[in-house]
């Protein structure tokens, strides 16, 4: 897959890393926000995809990918502001957000807060915890329960990167992540697992990450204040989910979807957490017809 993409840096109050998928100058700006753990690779499947009709970039949040947190704070909300500031200072925004897992939740907390940089917003298996009943994953469950012991979910992370080559790492995470992680292509799985070992030796990350996860968690346990944002969004929305997601049930979008019946709403039935990866032109497809019906395609920045 030859992903078109250009690696830059932008200074945002320090370095800021984002990977650049071209499109034409005078398309509308998609700007792509990874999940707690990823980073811009997590687009190299989608950008393509996107960019003969979009201009699209995929940034680094602190604390992931090549952006060093250098002082700064990895939580969503510092994060969220880190965004806003790409979307504005580098796309020269506004733009479509598009969103995974926290980056989903930092879009939709921009969409509520700054909705003049947000044109539309695309959410892909946004972080939220559903309110009816389903069976937890266990494992998951245990992970993001040891976020909540002082101390215990750094030590994990840290733990994990010291067990498991880059390789291993990688693997781990997309079998966790996707139903069936042989779909992500291999020059897409190549380009994590240089990241990976281009990560090995970083200090501080695990803290780093620890801070972001304990955040996310907080953040959507107020569930009441974010279905209170989500219902006052004034901008197209869509949210797309894997069938067999393993960190965010998919019972979770069913009921943020049913709240907000204006949006729109699709599941890949056999796709798990990453359906940018494990199935971009599904993906491609429902973002492309959400844009065309709505009439986004015409917004330029």
């Amino acid at each position: 897959m030859d992903t078109g993409a250009l690696s830059r840096w932008a200074d945002l109050g320090g370095p800021v890393h984002y990977l650049d998928f071209g499109g034409p100058a005078s398309g509308p700006l998609v700007v792509c926000v990874h999940g707690l753990g990823g980073a811009a690779v997590n687009w190299l499947a989608l950008g393509p995809l996107l960019a003969d009709r979009y201009r699209v970039l995929a940034l680094d949040l602190p604390g992931f990918g090549l952006t060093r947190a250098a002082g700064r704070s990895t939580t969503v909300q510092a994060n969220g502001e880190l965004v806003r500031r790409f979307v504005a200072e580098v796309g020269g925004g506004p733009a479509l957000w598009v969103g995974n897992s926290m980056g989903g939740l930092i879009t939709l907390l921009a969409a509520a807060e700054r909705p003049e940089l947000v044109t539309g917003a695309a959410l892909l298996d946004p972080a939220w915890f559903p309110r009816v009943r389903h069976r937890p994953n266990l494992l998951s469950s245990a992970v993001f329960a040891a976020y909540f012991t002082p101390g215990l979910g750094r030590a994990v992370v840290a733990g994990r990167r010291r067990a498991r080559t880059a390789e291993q790492s990688v693997h781990d995470m997309l079998t966790f992540c996707c139903a069936d992680p042989a779909r992500v292509a291999p020059d897409v799985v190549a380009a994590h697992v240089r990241l990976t070992q281009q990560r090995a030796e970083v200090p501080g990350l695990a803290l780093e990450f620890e801070v972001a996860a304990r955040s996310v968690l907080s953040v959507i346990a107020r569930r009441r204040r974010l279905a209170a944002l989500a219902a006052g969004l004034s901008m197209p929305v869509l949210v797309l989910h894997g069938g067999r997601d393993r960190l965010v049930p998919v019972g979770a979008a069913s009921e943020l979807a049913a709240a907000n019946p204006t949006w729109r709403y699709a599941v890949a039935p056999d796709a798990g957490h990453l359906p940018m990866l494990e199935v971009p032109d599904w993906t491609a497809e429902h973002f492309d017809r959400w844009i065309r019906d709505h009439g986004l395609l015409a917004t330029s920045a």
